[in-house]
């Protein structure tokens, strides 16, 4: 699926988060959404998602114009993960992973037997089947963000969004999770800190700064040394490890603007 944001504007007390940006998200995709906090990434991603109705400009599926659609219709093309992986119930990891399947189901009618064939799967995919009986209330942060995660992929989406999604795993599951969005033929935006495994896994990178689309293309030409002093701040230098992946090693902050 095709996923565009066109001359997208949304803000809130009289502020612009995010302003008169473009984009487009090819279909099988697995772009990086990178950034400084307070960049608009968050915002960016629930405008698309249909969570937040922007001030001005459009949310496309497809071409689609997305304004006016339901929740339902738009969780059976896209699935969303947020940032916080909390939950005030104590359902069972697998009763949490089944919710992705709500979309498609009559409200009174239970799971087919291929919706827990999908469940399962999903389960598997995030390293979880052993856990499936466990409670929510008993998980580790890392564990609820899979959970989580594998609940998005349960609703079988053309697309995923995902912010922050690898935070609270540890450094296995990180990997693992990437090597997942990066293998899947579903289109992917997700939100990332670490530009390590955004370089490594992601098929291209739009680098948000105050709200605005500063750079847009692959890893190798969006990451560069000036580019990470401007947006983040900090010397850096650009190289690539002993497997040919973009390595980032940081030399620490610069000092103070107008400094050497």
């Amino acid at each position: 699926m095709r996923i565009a944001a066109e001359d997208l504007t949304w803000g809130v007390g009289g502020r612009d988060i995010v302003r008169d940006l473009t984009v487009e998200v090819e279909p099988g995709q697995t772009v990086g959404l990178i950034g400084p906090n307070g960049s608009g990434k968050s915002s960016l991603l629930r405008c698309l998602a249909g969570l937040r109705a922007p001030t001005s400009g459009a949310v496309r599926y497809d071409g689609e114009d997305v304004k006016g659609w339901d929740s339902r219709r738009i969780a059976r093309r896209l699935a969303f993960v947020e940032q916080a992986a909390e939950s005030d119930s104590d359902l069972r990891v697998a009763d949490v992973v089944a919710l992705g399947r709500t979309p498609f189901r009559d409200r009174w009618r239970g799971l087919t037997p291929a919706d827990h064939a999908i469940v399962d799967a999903a389960l598997d995919h995030l390293d979880l089947a052993h856990l499936r009986h466990r409670h929510w209330k008993t998980l580790s942060g890392g564990e609820r963000q899979r959970a989580h995660i594998a609940r998005a992929f349960a609703q079988r989406p053309w697309a995923v969004l995902l912010d922050e999604p690898t935070n609270h795993l540890d450094i296995r599951h990180q990997l693992e999770l990437m090597s997942l969005l990066a293998g899947t033929d579903q289109t992917v935006l997700v939100a990332l800190h670490d530009l390590a495994l955004a370089a490594r896994y992601c098929d291209r990178l739009l680098l948000l700064s105050g709200g605005e689309l500063l750079a847009d293309g692959p890893p190798g030409d969006v990451l560069t040394g000036d580019r990470l002093r401007e947006v983040y701040e900090v010397d850096a230098h650009i190289g690539r490890d002993d497997l040919g992946h973009l390595a980032i090693s940081y030399r620490g902050a610069p000092g103070p603007r107008g400094e050497g």
